[in-house]
């Protein structure tokens, strides 16, 4: 505080230039009135526009205040102006001048050379601030007036630091801070569907928050990634400018950049972009550092076109506009710096002691803003006014509220202090200058209200700044025009979006950057990063956006899979009805007799349910057909094996039981062979009994067995409830009776020639064995083969179908020949009884020679006569033929 108060002496020294306006209240203001000077120096070359316009705004909005009888009646408001040079720390020194009175000074030990005390002359109180412009200067600025409770209103600061309550609780704003502009910026960004973008930014204040805040509500909002964070350096080069525009080429995919920065580094970039030859590759998007001013693209209009620039909502004051144009040197000499404006903006020598070459023509005071120089009002005057105004606005509800019997200032009002000030500071509310209401929010911010520019070029009006929306909390934007007449919205995007059924991998530590990976086999694409497996009953659609069912088949009766078995099992069952009726035509025929009439039927209707099983196979599975199929599939075998069984096993009795002795075998007639049969046949119904019991038939939908690597290939097949396991567990039965009969043809193939039936059944059952042995590695090979459905049940059917076409071709077929072709073959031939064979075969004297060595068959026309009367051997013979012939009836 010591330091403070020698400097705040001493004030003359760091404000050589001020302006000052006499008033019963006084308060300061800060404006760059010249730019930052070059090493060593203070101050360079006078600010026209940023420095002289705000500053003649200031003195404009105070003669308006004061010549309004409503506003402050009977108070008059002063000002102490200072210059800022556009330097932070300048800035500070020149605030001093605004705490002096509010400095206790210590002056008893202080004495005049006569030994008087002194006579200090008491400067004038300053009860607020308008300023500064800069971020940077406001913060340095705000941090000493909030020692002295003086508050601040700022018609420029944007920095989001300066919203912090607690560091900068003196502080307000007229205009919104970056925050709010950075949040437009981003909505901008996602309007345009960019997600790849680079920062440049002014080192300093304004430029590093104001990309600080941009780069954390990007974060927030998601879905946009910073390639490069680039900053200007203060004394930067024109190779800083180059090795920018290096940098950000490196990432050349990110073609948007936000510019944070002040007007000489906008005009470094673009400099450097045309140097570079990329001109029309970058997006700019500017702050409103750069907004709708002409200085930053000044002979650079083309590396400027498609630029998209940001500005707080603002309106042209005309009643300034009349005011500025009409300043002269005479009528405006309150304004210190208002000669050296005079020189710089007519370009012409005033004073001796002025910075103007000596070849410059000499001013004649005569000249005319407007008229004779270009004139154009400063983006920020109506700021400045509303800053001014939210003061007076302030000081006049104070007044009212501390001083109700005074119509001026109260002593109230004198000690109420900058803390009671600035209550009545975040209270106002008022229509400003452009016609918009004026407040601050708790933190002393302004709303946001935005206009949004671009940087047009058109064949009529030629080159200029277009408005093509606005932003109030929410975007609006409309007739866009980008360089290089490119027609769509150009992309600033790391990596293209993914085709539909493609899933972004992305890259770690960029979620804006990926690699797109297909969704592949039986996968879909649930989000644009996930790939999802299908349910087991779908499969991807066309484009793998979602999942449709897997399409349903079963064996359909046009197949050729189907054509063939459904054909020869036609064949056969025609076949067999054929045999069947030919049987029950002459049933009563020897051959037919021979035969053995009652298992030929069961026999015969054994082969037929073989046929019919053809077509159960093929039919649409459903519960009945699925229980039909579990009867009927291994019913027909089994009752043609038991049948044949039961024949073989009858003659393989007689033969074994004639080497015993004359007794007949046991169980030999019709009816013991029927009953054998049944016996045999019902082991199977039984199983079947048991198999619907423990699992009742039902249809099932297999997805697996046509489940191929291209979905689009898949098949679910409709079938029954029988697994491979179960289909030959349920012919296993019928294949053991196979076995066994076949066992029996072999015992059975030396019997005499002329019974008929022994070897048919043996080729019959060789024949039928071959069959199965080659059905099984078909069946079970195929078990993983995609046609499986097709394979399998087309092995089986045929192999069933040929089994039974053996059978009935074998065993039937001959015998039906004779009955039709060879009628008279058909004959019963003369009968001999057991005892008169016997009585005749005892009567015989000699033999020629022994039965056991003659061939089989040459007993039937002899009566064993070379066998011993009393031999054993002779009655075997006997035994032998006559119920061989009984068999036969022959």
């Amino acid at each position: 505080l010591a330091a403070f108060m020698d400097l705040a002496g001493s004030q003359e020294i760091y404000a050589p230039h001020s302006i000052r306006v006499e008033g019963d209240v006084t308060l300061g203001g800060l404006f760059p009135v010249h730019a930052r000077g070059v090493p060593g120096m203070p101050c360079g070359d006078i600010k026209k526009e940023n420095g002289i316009h705000r500053l003649e705004a200031m003195m404009y909005a105070l003669d308006q205040i004061n010549g309004d009888d409503e506003l402050l009646p009977n108070v008059t408001l002063g000002a102490r102006i200072l210059d800022t040079c556009s330097r932070d720390t300048y800035a500070l020194e020149q605030s001093l001048t605004f705490v002096q009175a509010l400095i206790q000074k210590d002056t008893s030990d202080v004495r005049c050379t006569n030994g008087e005390p002194p006579v200090f002359v008491k400067p004038e109180k300053v009860v607020g601030v308008i300023g500064a412009s800069a971020s940077s200067v406001s913060i340095m600025v705000a941090n000493i007036l909030r020692l002295f409770q003086i508050p601040q209103i700022s018609y420029a600061s944007t920095a989001p630091e300066l919203s912090d309550d607690r560091r900068y609780d003196f502080f307000s704003r007229v205009v919104p801070p970056d925050s709010f502009q950075a949040q437009a910026m981003v909505d901008i960004v996602k309007a345009m569907g960019w997600n790849y973008v680079s920062t440049v930014a002014s080192e300093g204040s304004y430029g590093e928050k104001g990309v600080d805040a941009f780069m954390q509500l990007s974060r927030e909002a998601g879905g946009i990634c910073i390639a490069q964070s680039l900053k200007i350096p203060h004394d930067h080069k024109p190779a800083d400018f180059d090795k920018i525009i290096r940098l950000l080429l490196d990432t050349r995919y990110a073609r948007a950049v936000i510019l944070f920065a002040s007007d000489e580094d906008i005009r470094g970039i673009l400099n450097a972009s045309k140097r570079a030859d990329q001109v029309g590759h970058f997006l700019w998007i500017g702050s409103d550092s750069w907004g709708a001013k002409n200085s930053p693209i000044h002979q650079l209009e083309d590396a400027a076109v498609g630029a998209v620039t940001i500005l707080p909502k603002r309106a042209t004051i005309s009643g300034f506009d009349a005011y500025f144009t009409s300043r002269t040197l005479e009528n405006n000499r309150r304004n210190v710096w208002f000669a050296e404006y005079w020189e710089e903006n007519f370009n012409c020598k005033l004073m001796s002691s002025s910075k103007k070459d000596e070849s410059s023509r000499k001013c004649t005071g005569q000249e005319r803003i407007g008229i004779d120089s270009k004139y154009e009002q400063e983006g920020k005057v109506q700021f400045v006014i509303d800053a001014v105004y939210a003061m007076a606005h302030a000081l006049h509800n104070m007044q009212r509220d501390l001083c109700p019997e005074n119509s001026g200032i109260c002593p109230e009002m004198d000690l109420a202090g900058g803390k009671k000030l600035l209550k009545y500071i975040r209270s106002v509310s008022f229509n400003g200058s452009a016609g918009t209401s004026v407040t601050f929010n708790r933190n002393g911010d302004a709303p946001g209200r935005y206009d949004l520019f671009q940087y047009q070029w058109s064949n009529v009006s030629g080159p200029g700044y277009r408005v093509i929306g606005q932003w109030t909390e929410t975007l609006q934007l409309s007739d866009m025009q980008w360089p290089r007449g490119e027609q769509e919205i150009p992309s600033s995007v790391c990596s293209l979006p993914c085709k539909t059924g493609e899933r972004k991998k992305v890259v770690k530590g960029m979620p804006c950057c990926w690699h797109c990976e297909p969704c592949d086999g039986y996968q879909y694409q649930s989000n644009e990063f996930t790939c999802k497996l299908c349910s087991y009953n779908m499969r991807p659609n066309a484009n793998r956006t979602a999942c449709q069912p897997i399409p349903i088949i079963k064996l359909e009766w046009h197949s050729p899979w189907a054509v063939i078995p459904v054909f020869l099992a036609m064949l056969g069952i025609i076949a067999t009805i054929f045999v069947m009726a030919t049987f029950i035509r002459y049933n009563d025929t020897p051959i037919v007799r021979a035969s053995g009439r009652e298992l030929s039927y069961v026999l015969l209707t054994g082969i037929f349910l073989c046929y019919i099983i053809t077509f159960l196979m093929i039919a649409k599975p459903d519960v009945g057909v699925c229980s039909f199929r579990r009867i009927f599939l291994g019913l027909g075998m089994c009752i043609s094996y038991a049948a044949l069984l039961t024949k073989t096993n009858r003659i393989y009795r007689i033969f074994e039981q004639g080497k015993k002795s004359v007794t007949a075998p046991r169980l030999i007639s019709p009816t013991s062979q029927l009953a054998i049969t049944s016996s045999l046949i019902s082991v199977q119904l039984l199983g079947v009994l048991i198999w619907f019991g423990v699992d009742p038939p039902n249809t099932i939908i297999d997805y697996d067995e046509q489940k191929t690597i291209n979905p689009d290939l898949a098949r679910g097949v409709l079938k029954c409830d029988i697994t491979d396991l179960q289909i030959i567990c349920s012919l296993g039965y019928s294949i053991l009776l196979m076995v066994t009969c076949t066992v029996y043809a072999i015992k059975t193939r030396g019997v005499p020639e002329n019974f008929n039936e022994a070897k048919p059944i043996g080729f019959t059952m060789y024949t039928t064995c071959i069959v199965w042995l080659a059905f099984i590695p078909i069946f079970f090979g195929t078990a993983q083969s995609a046609e499986k459905l097709y394979i399998q049940t087309t092995t089986l059917t045929i192999s069933m179908n040929l089994s039974a076409s053996v059978a009935l071709g074998m065993l039937y077929m001959p015998k039906v020949y004779v009955i039709i072709f060879h009628p008279e073959l058909n004959v019963q031939k003369r009968k001999r009884s057991f005892k008169a064979v016997v009585t005749a075969a005892t009567m015989s004297s000699r033999l020629s020679h022994k039965a056991s060595d003659r061939p089989n068959g040459e007993a039937k026309t002899e009566l064993c006569e070379n066998l011993d009367p009393n031999s054993k051997n002779k009655i075997i013979c006997v035994y032998k033929r006559i119920y061989l012939c009984d068999a036969q009836t022959l």
